[in-house]
């Protein structure tokens, strides 16, 4: 099965009493860059959900997006630091009444002094914090790849359908390539008798020679090997993976043979069965460059 390289998954999960939620996305890259983007207090966390990504995904930008949510169990703890609390009174009173100024001591106006809260952090184990993470990041990466091997799917009827386009044109250059290279080879006779009309030289050298120039526009060899890289392309698709760049590279092979054809064949009506073929081939690296 192949896969796209762009694709989108989500989970949300609630372990620990900490309500993860995980994004992955991804879109169209030559190597894997993964991004990933967490809460400051999950940051030890980084590193293990980039190799779990890595080991899920080829090929592609992939960014990943954690939000995490506490219960009301584990968020902050604050409460009054009395000491420096009864502190600040002692001080206004004596303000008030040693200097006379009015007193209008409030809640409000102690809430703004400095350090009047104590506020505490839960402790977290982060082993566990981590498994559970990890657990969330994994049902999103499910959810992400089955994504993406829908979109392969079709991916890959596509490419079947092209490929099997092609070698009906294939075909067509094969049934025409003999009467071409047939044609070709009387027209190089006569001109090469014309050529040759003052000139001593045996009628069967000339015969000779039209032979070897017109076999030069045969293309046997370049529609075997192109059958034989649309079989391959079969096999990988087959086969399945990440055949993204393997594939890249067999187009770059059946592109070669494509235009030895085009420039082999001097027959207007091949001439334009090779650009169909050409153009064929275009829409299939356009595909084969989302495909991981």
């Amino acid at each position: 099965m192949i896969r796209s390289m762009t694709g989108y998954g989500r989970a949300v999960q609630t372990p620990l009493d900490r309500e993860f939620t995980v994004e992955i996305r991804s879109v169209n890259n030559r190597y894997l860059d993964c991004n990933v983007k967490l809460p400051r207090s999950l940051n030890f966390a980084e590193d293990a959900v980039k190799q779990h990504v890595k080991a899920a995904v080829s090929r592609g930008k992939v960014d990943v997006f954690i939000s995490v949510g506490s219960s009301a169990e584990e968020e902050l703890q604050v409460s009054l630091n009395r000491p420096v609390l009864e502190g600040y009174l002692r001080a206004m009173r004596a303000m008030v009444s040693e200097y006379g100024v009015q007193d209008d001591i409030s809640a409000s106006t102690l809430a703004r002094m400095p350090e009047m809260f104590q506020v505490e952090k839960p402790e977290q184990d982060e082993e566990q914090l981590m498994k559970g993470l990890l657990s969330v990041v994994d049902e999103a990466l499910a959810a992400f790849n089955t994504m993406r091997a829908t979109e392969g799917q079709a991916m890959e009827q596509d490419l079947r359908s092209r490929g099997n386009t092609i070698r009906e044109l294939v075909s067509q250059v094969e049934a025409a390539s003999p009467q071409t290279v047939a044609d070709y080879r009387a027209r190089l006779e006569t001109k090469m008798r014309e050529v040759l009309e003052n000139t001593n030289i045996d009628e069967n050298r000339i015969v000779q020679e039209a032979a070897i120039f017109a076999d030069k526009v045969a293309v046997d060899e370049e529609t075997v090997r192109l059958r034989s890289h649309l079989a391959q392309m079969d096999e990988m698709l087959s086969g399945g993976g990440a055949i993204g760049r393997k594939l890249d590279f067999l187009l770059q092979e059946m592109n070669r043979e494509a235009n030895t054809i085009g420039s082999k064949c001097s027959d207007l009506r091949l001439a334009k069965v090779v650009v169909d073929i050409k153009a064929e081939l275009e829409k299939i690296r356009e595909q084969t460059q989302n495909i991981e």
